[in-house]
């Protein structure tokens, strides 16, 4: 299924062996991994294309469905289950309501998922027509052709998910790079390490392949990760246990630039600010889902480094706008500032979703 700009593969997790390393060998080859062009399996040879959903029936009573999430990596043979994807939490929303997990109602459904990756309820609202999930609709998403029906999803009770706390390191903290670098950890939907563009020397104006072609500068980011990792209780024995948690987010103040692949301008106006984030080694060709319910919050806290770059009044009408590669994101978020730990009410975003094929996959 593809959900939002993500793709994915939805397996059954009772069709799989118990046993977790006989499971995860059975997956990795029905990704084709490892082997960077994935030609023996179902994968597409991107980080964004190679990503996994095991569903069950809930295992909690406030919910309709579990969901595991895995990254299955391209030239390793890891399934890394350390984060969780937004983008295909949608495609396990509409997955729900088209196989019976939850009673489907007109005009709506609300779907209940377990992420059992971090133990929190990602509510979901899915247009239903038929007793189906709504395939037809008017929301267009940056970096997905045409139109879909819109899925609504609220990623509130992620916050403090894999650390316990919503600012592991506070607001802001000093960590090293050529020298010093500041930064924000935040730990809702999935963690980020925030810094300014500008501090590496990263323009606005620089296209993504420009970016990806620095490699020094990609091995930096990613020594820095792994010193924010430590924070988030990801590190073990000097090493950081996840590829993709947290991944390192490039931001700076609202700036005009050309679209990813289409070269659409994108105008300053319509993002509150700019951001790139580097999802397993490389710029993302858009942003997760899960990692824009992180920097949209971190713009309403007051000291973070994406409140200090991004545009005055940012969220004071419920809106906060995020710049990405392909296009610009919205999310919905309510902070509640007023003690000296902030508390996030609401943060939902609208993604869409699309089942592609269903059937049988053939395994080595």
């Amino acid at each position: 299924m593809r959900g939002g700009t993500s793709k994915g593969i939805i397996l059954r997790a009772d069709t799989l062996p118990a046993d977790p390393a006989t499971r995860d060998s059975i997956i990795l080859k029905i990704f084709g991994s490892p082997d960077r062009r994935q030609i023996d399996g179902l994968a597409g040879a991107d980080p964004l294309t190679s990503k996994l959903a095991l569903i069950g029936p809930p295992s909690r009573p406030d919910a309709d469905i579990d969901y595991t999430f895995a990254d299955v990596l391209i030239e390793q043979p890891i399934v890394d289950y350390s984060g969780y994807c937004g983008n295909v939490t949608s495609a396990v929303a509409a997955y729900a309501v088209d196989e019976g997990f939850v009673a489907a109602t007109e005009p709506r459904t609300v779907v209940r998922i377990h992420n059992t990756n971090t133990k929190r309820i990602i509510k979901a609202e899915v247009m239903v027509k038929d007793g189906r999930a709504a395939d037809d609709g008017n929301v267009e998403l940056a970096g997905v052709p045409g139109t879909a029906a819109p899925i609504h999803l609220d990623f509130a009770d992620t916050a403090g998910s894999i650390s316990g706390r919503l600012l592991p390191a506070g607001r802001t903290v000093q960590l090293q790079g050529a020298g010093p670098v500041t930064a924000t950890i935040l730990d809702v939907g999935n963690p980020l390490l925030f810094v300014r563009a500008e501090d590496f020397g990263v323009s606005t104006s620089d296209s993504v392949d420009e970016i990806n072609a620095r490699g020094d500068l990609l091995e930096l980011l990613d020594r820095i990760r792994v010193q924010g990792a430590e924070y988030l209780g990801l590190v073990k024995n000097g090493k950081a246990i996840s590829a993709s948690v947290p991944s390192v987010a490039l931001v700076a103040a609202p700036s005009d630039y050309k679209a990813y692949g289409s070269g659409k301008s994108i105008s300053s106006d319509s993002m509150d600010f700019w951001c790139r984030e580097i999802f397993m080694g490389s710029v993302h060709k858009a942003i997760g889902v899960s990692e824009t319910v992180c920097a949209t919050v971190a713009a309403l806290i007051q000291g973070s480094v994406v409140h200090e770059i991004a545009r005055r009044g940012t969220g004071e009408n419920g809106i906060v706008r995020l710049g990405h590669p392909s296009g610009v994101i919205e999310a919905q978020v309510e902070v509640d500032t007023a003690t000296e730990k902030p508390v996030v009410r609401k943060v939902s975003i609208v993604r869409t979703a699309r089942r592609i094929l269903d059937g049988h996959v053939y395994v080595r």
